[in-house]
């Protein structure tokens, strides 16, 4: 026998829920119901609901858990998923469904001024069922006494009971794009059905849904402002690339573009790229986040932008894989973003091969909102500051984190045992064996800069940015020809006799110059004390006095020599994170008479010499792209598309292309003219 079962609490027509009635087993058939996290589920039970029994039968966990929420809901308490395990099969097995009173309080925080109400009384009261051999889910043990009092007239108060409709969502929406307050939106929903205790959501559930599913919210001007640059930016260059994402009521939800020099800047600089978040954390008007790289002079490049509505992993993935799209699916080397769950999901699925870390300055700034509620809290912060910055090592880091944990009896702090098992991705101990472009931040009092410090507020809209977006990018790239023009028309005179600064001054851009000066500036705090001699490996204990605070301490570094390629590697990985040759590696080479730096020491990265291509690229905010140079680097370009298109539809054209353009690639490479056929 099947009845439709309606909401009792909102008669809300396209969100109702069928559910079949087993007569014979006097039980609701709830086959229809989702898992508990759904929030769209809506489960009323129109007749009462028996109790539990051995042996009872559910053809899947989802119907068992619509059994057990009713029956939940009837007596007057709440329902969680205890336990599930996996067979030898990779299988589900085995699951416990239980009363959300379930486990013992644990007090967090070491503040008795600020101790949370506590809910758990360590009930014990549960379901366990087992998979059968025909596929069905059997109840094999039970507990049905509780330990609290039931209450069901304050059942809806439970997060499990807790639903809101389609309509209810859709009209929440509304209202948040109009400004409409959360506590204005959910109030005539209690009028409607005769007082909120008839609700079956609260207003934070409302508040919940609005700040987790948002459109972008459009001021007047802003979409104009928008479609207007977009569609000037694609008739300037049709390299400029952009793409929008619709919600499935047509709402637009994120935005992303990249302009040709920016795409052409990825090529570059592509090789290792920050995700900039910090208009997002900061609760901008305008959610921007734009991806940003680091040129040969140090400075930041915009490698693409975009305006996002949510921080969750599918917003995220969404605008990772745009990017990557944009960029011919060339995958960054390393990605560096803030600490967040979402980032970290939505980085491993679209860029599973690129060196993913947390940036570090951001992570240091939220000891306050983490720690500041246990009672040494100024010596907490101090010595993880120093755990964090002075460990050389993997095990060292490891060791005084330990001592850390156990002195100040951290154990139970979800943060910060969460910052430990994904230590990898931020702790520089742990990350300097990567090249990071000198965008890390390994030392006390440094962060990174965003992209459009000084131009873009907390305040400021969408039309405005579009207005000031080409100044800042124009002024940027005057920056980078100012530093171009500096690097070829000047260079900063050498401190020392030594041949090695001479051939970075020779090589390098002015800013990775004096990157180098400073190393060799800081040789004079550093010695070598002890060698260990092998057949081709030299060992060689550096000690440096470093700086802490207003007091000094003496640190020894590890160094390794190779007499027969003369290549020399120190733990403190200066040269691998940030490309420069440290202190030490030149304390070592000096004391073995290596007055050159090897070659693999001199990165084409930080040249001064290569042209780079982006810088040909014409763009609207760059009048000097305006040159025949540029043009002619443009009509190549498009020339060249255009033969791909036509290639790509047949593999003979396309053999035919590439004997014309390998030959052609080498004509041009020697110098000559075109060979005549």
């Amino acid at each position: 026998m099947e009845e439709e079962a309606s909401s009792s609490s909102l008669s809300m027509e396209d969100n109702k829920v069928n559910i079949d009635i087993d007569m014979d087993k006097r039980i609701v058939d709830a086959t229809e119901v989702r898992v508990l996290d759904e929030t769209e589920t809506a489960i009323n039970a129109i007749e009462k609901v028996e109790d539990p029994k051995v042996g009872m039968l559910f053809d899947s966990v989802n119907e068992l858990v619509g059994f057990y929420k009713m029956y939940g809901q009837e007596k007057g308490f709440g329902v969680s998923i205890r336990t599930s395990k996996k067979g030898s099969d990779g299988k589900l097995r085995y699951v416990t469904i239980a009363c959300s009173h379930m486990g013992k309080h644990r007090i967090r925080s070491s503040n008795p001024l600020k101790l949370r109400p506590q809910s758990k009384t360590d009930c014990k009261a549960k379901l366990s069922v087992v998979l059968c051999p025909d596929g069905k889910w059997m109840v094999n043990s039970m507990i049905l006494d509780h330990n609290h009092g039931l209450t069901p007239d304050k059942v809806r108060f439970y997060r499990c009971h807790r639903t809101s409709q389609l309509s209810v969502k859709r009209m929440l929406e509304k209202d948040d794009i109009d400004g409409t307050r959360v506590n204005k939106s959910s109030n005539p929903f209690g009028l409607e059905i005769g007082g909120h205790e008839h609700l079956r959501f609260l207003e934070k559930d409302c508040r919940d849904y609005t700040s987790t599913v948002k459109y972008l919210q459009f001021r007047p001007g802003d979409a104009a402002a928008m479609q207007s640059y977009f569609l000037k930016m694609k008739l300037d260059n049709s390299a400029f690339f952009y793409s929008m994402d619709f919600g499935d009521d047509a709402q637009l939800r994120n935005v992303f573009w990249v302009d040709a020099r920016s795409r052409a800047a990825f090529k570059e600089f592509g090789d290792v790229v920050a995700f900039d978040t910090t208009s997002l954390t900061n609760k901008y008007v305008l959610p921007f986040a734009p991806f940003i790289g680091v040129n040969h002079h140090g400075q930041q490049a915009l490698l693409g932008c975009a305006l996002i509505s949510s921080e969750d992993t599918r917003t995220f993935s969404w605008l990772f894989e745009t990017w990557l799209a944009s960029i011919s699916g060339c995958s960054p080397g390393a990605m560096i973003t803030a600490e967040d769950r979402a980032l970290k999901n939505a980085t491993e699925m679209v860029f599973p091969s690129a060196r993913h870390r947390w940036c570090l300055s951001h992570i240091m700034k939220k000891l306050p909102e983490k720690l500041k509620g246990y009672k040494q809290y100024e010596s907490i912060k101090i010595c993880m500051q120093n755990v964090v910055y002075d460990s050389i090592s993997k095990g060292e880091f490891e060791e005084s984190w330990g001592m850390l944990i156990g002195k100040y009896n951290l154990e139970s702090n979800e943060w910060l045992l969460w910052l430990y098992e994904e230590r990898h991705r931020w702790v520089p101990a742990f990350v300097k064996d990567t090249f990071w472009a000198g965008m890390s931040t390994t030392q006390r009092n440094e962060s990174m800069r965003t992209f459009f410090d000084g131009h873009v507020n907390s305040k400021t809209t969408l039309k405005q940015f579009t207005e000031l977006y080409e100044n800042v990018l124009a002024k940027k790239v005057e920056n980078e020809y100012n530093e171009e023009c500096g690097s070829f028309n000047s260079c900063l005179p050498c401190i020392t006799p030594y041949e090695m600064e001479k051939q970075f001054q020779s090589a390098y851009t002015t800013a990775k110059f004096k990157e180098f000066q400073q190393e060799l500036i800081g040789k004079i705090y550093c010695n070598s004390f002890s060698c260990k001699e092998s057949a081709s490996i030299s060992e060689y204990a550096v000690g440096e006095d470093v700086s802490t605070g207003e007091s000094h301490k003496r640190v020894t570094f590890n160094v390794l020599f190779n007499q027969d390629t003369n290549e020399v590697n120190c733990d403190c990985c200066l040269f691998e994170y940030r490309g420069i040759l440290c202190r030490h590696q030149i304390v070592v080479l000096h004391q073995r008479a290596i007055y050159r730096a090897p070659n693999k020491y001199i990165l084409p990265r930080w040249s001064k010499a290569v042209r780079r291509r982006h810088t040909r690229v014409r763009i609207s905010y760059d009048k000097r792209s305006q040159t025949p140079e540029a043009l002619r680097f443009e009509k190549t370009c498009n020339a060249f598309h255009e033969l791909a298109d036509m290639a790509g539809n047949s593999e003979e054209r396309w053999e035919k292309m590439a004997v014309m353009v390998n030959q052609l690639h080498e004509d041009m490479k020697g110098g000559g003219c075109l060979r005549k056929q």
